[in-house]
């Protein structure tokens, strides 16, 4: 399916285009924990010829994914604690911006997402058409690939609240494939983020409130599996309640009722 691009609400002001992505420099950062029977898999599927740099950070995993990583030949970053999955993703992002990215993918490594797709995912922020580009699994069945119904109908239930929250018509907002311009991670104040789960939609809550920044989406397929990560029923029931507070947070910001450092962006010096 084509790539659809959603604007996020600005008044009077169109999007400009990146110098940083356009130079082409396209990092991929992985966020890992306990990959080692999926990194590998992963790590193939990913269009080496399009991908200058791969940087993949362990979150003080039990298994062999540093191991596995380094065979690979990939940038290792190894987190001498456990920061969680937001914690992980700040030090990709710190990572890949000192590494020159212009563009920069953030993969799970356990193969729940088809990396092949990154072309496409990676091409708008390249041609200056976007910030933030979305690999989403609804714009296929998810289901057929074995998404759990529990799992498809929280996912359904959120997007649906974010959307009218945000103003956007994304289709998914959950998902473990993005990319994101340089100048987007250089003005959205990530660092302010949770360490948990939750991070994710934080930061698509900063870049809409930014107000300058699109965001777009294309169809990667679902692919759940044995090996596969998955965050399990109790952890998904608080990963639910901390995406109503970051959109009960956006609305008070917006309404200027109670406004958000995290919702406040910074510009990258000029």
């Amino acid at each position: 399916m084509a790539c659809t691009l959603g604007r996020v609400p600005a008044p009077d002001t169109e999007p400009a285009a990146s110098s940083d992505a356009r130079n082409g420099r396209v990092v991929v950062v992985m966020p890992a924990y306990n990959a080692a029977q999926t990194l590998e898999r992963t790590y193939a599927d990913i269009p080496h010829e399009l991908v200058h740099r791969i940087i993949l950070v362990d979150d003080l995993s039990a298994d062999a994914t540093v191991e596995v990583a380094r065979q690979l030949g990939l940038e290792v970053i190894v987190h001498r604690q456990n920061l969680g999955y937001g914690g992980n993703q700040k030090t990709c992002y710190d990572a890949a911006l000192s590494a020159g990215a212009g563009v920069v993918v953030m993969l799970h490594p356990d193969y729940q997402y088809d990396a092949t797709r990154i072309p496409a995912l990676v091409a708008p922020i390249l041609a200056g058409d976007a910030d933030l580009m979305l690999g989403s699994r609804f714009l296929g069945d998810p289901l057929a690939g074995g998404m759990p119904r529990w799992k498809y109908l929280s996912n359904r239930f959120l997007t649906i609240l974010e959307n009218a929250a945000f103003g956007l018509r994304l289709s998914e907002y959950h998902t473990g494939l993005r990319a994101y311009s340089r100048r987007l991670l250089e003005t959205i104040p990530y660092h302010l983020n949770s360490n948990d789960f939750v991070f994710d939609q934080e930061l698509v809550a900063q870049v809409v409130a930014a107000g300058d920044m699109q965001i777009g989406e294309i169809a990667v397929p679902t692919r759940y599996f044995e090996e596969a990560s998955s965050v399990n029923f109790r952890r998904s029931v608080v990963y639910g309640l901390s995406t109503l507070r970051v959109v009960a947070r956006y609305l008070l910001h917006q309404a200027r009722i109670r406004r958000s450092k995290k919702l406040t962006a910074r510009r990258p010096a000029p």
